[in-house]
């Protein structure tokens, strides 16, 4: 059994280092882009001491007489102004697009990551989790991560070299100037840190809000001809409204937060450059100042300023980014129920005869374990035998079904295949032994040769359409313009449902299963469509054990055994001929009705 329980948050420090192992296998072009972006912010902080030479170039005073000679003409300072800021376009260019490239493809391997992760789940897993809550981890947190990784460091390198570069400028322009300019930064710090607790709670809410709203977006389009049919359009609208009326309450709630600290911060920075002017224009008055350290001066300010302004921002970006990154480390922390070498196995590694027996099974699911589905089941299948299941809805034919495919273990008893626990195999190998054909086809939205293929992705074309002829297909398929190549639309809404479970026979012939699943594979066809059917898995049923789930007893007549299934245990089994003699049994009541109709 796999334990799923939440994990506990982890810090924050945590959540970066988790981040920035992605980075690690891209360090050196993360080294580049840290070194070009550190060094072009050197150049870009000899802007402001040029321009203030510039300055003092051009109204000649005593302070320039100790000056280098470069520093005392005009032309020459100009063309190193100019130089530099060739130098620091140039190294920006490179330090950005590494910066890009570093973060595009380590959000390309953390996407990676997380499907591989997601889709080796167990089924218990996808029942406490719902579809549009884990596309919203796909999309809108790796997309937040995405512009960290892109622009958030990018930016936090730059402004924290330019408030370095600045602070240590305006102290050897002038201590005094420096200590008035210096009085505002503790407060600013203060309240940023303040600020950011609650920018990164709001972020987090409004993620998992965003997320909501997703999943009715999800329900909504996955079950579109039942909203329809039911005329709820109007009812799925109000449902979405209240989900992005909660998010919106959320993020207006960290909009007023980022806009308080921003006005705050603003203030006090801009405040803090009138007290600069005002008293560097005294230092000026009495000769302690010339015009051009007054300007340069001035221009760290601002460069300070701009750097502790770009504060919010900054800290809001991270604060999101932790929120989504602890959100998509909690699901890689999830045991999946493939290792990782045998997901991409595409054959079983050991053919099964396929022998099946449950021997007083007992199950409840995961989310209702107050309910009972299993309870004692003991029935046996020998390798090639045809076993049917029938019984009302809900007796637990489908569990068991979930159960032989291993979506879900017994609580106690055992499944046993070929004599031994099926928990001794490979997960990979008993599934690569099974085939199912459901009652409702899922297509994928590619090519009619994908989906079938889908049952051995390496089968060759010669194979693929072997099976097509045997699942008696390719008739049809021939007579679309593009074969093989025919889109089948999404979920294969192109295709009756005649051709789609053709389509599902062939994939399921294709794989060569030991062990075949019907799960009610013809109950909802027209009779051209279900003649044609029962061909194709007269074919498919050869040599192999197969599990059919039936409503209509019409369709299991030739099944070696039939067990009826009620309460989630075995109440008959027998032959079609056997269990339609016993005057009190379920299944000759069931008989009667449906035969008498």
């Amino acid at each position: 059994m796999h334990d799923v329980r939440p994990a506990p948050p982890r810090p924050p420090l945590g959540e970066l280092a988790h981040l920035f192992s992605y980075v690690r296998p891209y360090r050196r072009r993360f080294v580049v882009a840290l070194l070009a972006s550190s060094i072009s912010m050197g150049f870009g902080s000899m802007f402001p001491y040029l321009v203030g030479t510039l300055l003092d170039a051009s109204i000649p005073s005593l302070k320039l007489l100790e000056a280098a000679p470069w520093q005392r003409d005009l032309d020459t300072v100009a063309l190193v102004l100019l130089g530099t800021l060739l130098l620091q376009a140039a190294l920006m260019f490179v330090a950005s697009l590494s910066f890009n490239l570093v973060g595009e493809r380590a959000v390309v391997d953390l996407r990676e990551d997380l499907y591989g992760r997601l889709i080796t789940q167990p089924m218990r897993f996808f029942g406490e989790h719902r579809v549009g809550e884990l596309t919203s981890r796909l999309s809108s947190d790796l997309a937040q991560i995405q512009d960290t990784l892109t622009f958030t460091i990018a930016q936090t390198v730059r402004q924290a070299m330019l408030l370095a570069a600045g602070l240590a400028m305006i102290a050897i322009t002038s201590v005094k100037l420096s200590l008035v300019m210096l009085s505002s930064v503790p407060i600013v710090m203060l309240v940023a840190v303040l600020f950011g607790r609650r920018i990164r709670k709001n972020s987090t809410q409004a993620q998992d809000r965003l997320a909501e709203t997703s999943t009715v977006v999800e329900e909504t389009l996955q079950g579109i001809a039942n909203v329809k049919a039911f005329g709820n359009e109007a009812f799925e609208q109000r449902r979405y409204r209240a989900g992005l009326q909660g998010y919106l309450e959320v993020i207006l709630r960290s909009a007023r937060h980022r806009a308080a600290l921003i006005a705050f911060i603003i203030f006090v920075i801009f405040g803090a450059i009138v007290l600069v002017m005002w008293y560097g224009s005294h230092l000026m008055q009495r000769g302690e100042l010339s015009h051009g350290e007054l300007t340069r001066f001035v221009m760290y300010t601002l460069f300070i300023g701009g750097g502790v302004s770009a504060l919010p921002d900054i800290i809001s970006s991270v604060q999101k980014t932790l929120g989504a990154t602890q959100r998509v480390r909690e699901l890689l922390r999830e045991p999946t129920e493939l290792p990782s070498r045998a997901a991409d196995r595409t054959e079983p590694a050991e053919r099964l005869s396929g022998a099946v027996q449950f021997d007083d099974v007992h199950f409840r699911y995961p989310s209702r374990p107050d309910l009972p589905v299993l309870r004692g089941l003991d029935l046996a299948a020998a390798a090639g035998e045809k076993i049917a299941l029938v019984g009302p809805s809900g007796a637990g034919k489908s569990t068991i079904v979930s159960m032989l495919l291993r979506f879900y273990e017994p609580d106690s008893g055992q499944l046993l295949l070929d004599g031994r626990n099926a928990q001794d195999y490979d997960l990979a190998n008993v599934r690569g032994n099974m085939a199912i054909v459901p009652q409702e086809v899922m297509l994928f939205g590619g090519s009619i040769r994908e989906n079938i293929a889908y049952g051995r992705p390496t089968a060759t074309e010669a194979e693929i359409h072997a099976a097509a002829e045997g699942a008696h297909c390719h008739e049809f398929i021939a007579r679309f313009p593009e074969g093989y190549d025919t889109l089948v639309g999404e979920r294969g809404v192109k295709l009756s449902g005649g051709q789609r479970q053709r389509l599902a026979i062939a994939r399921a012939l294709l794989k060569n299963p030991a062990i075949l699943i019907l799960d009610e594979a013809t109950s909802s066809l027209d009779s051209e469509s279900e003649a044609l059917i029962q061909k194709a898995l007269d074919v498919l049923l050869e040599g192999r054990t197969a599990f059919i789930v039936a409503h209509r007893l019409a369709t299991i007549r030739r099944a070696d055994r039939i067990y009826v299934i009620e309460a989630g245990a075995v109440t008959e089994s027998g032959t079609h001929d056997e269990l339609i003699t016993r005057t009190a049994g379920t299944y000759r009541r069931l008989a009667e009705m449906q035969f008498s109709a």
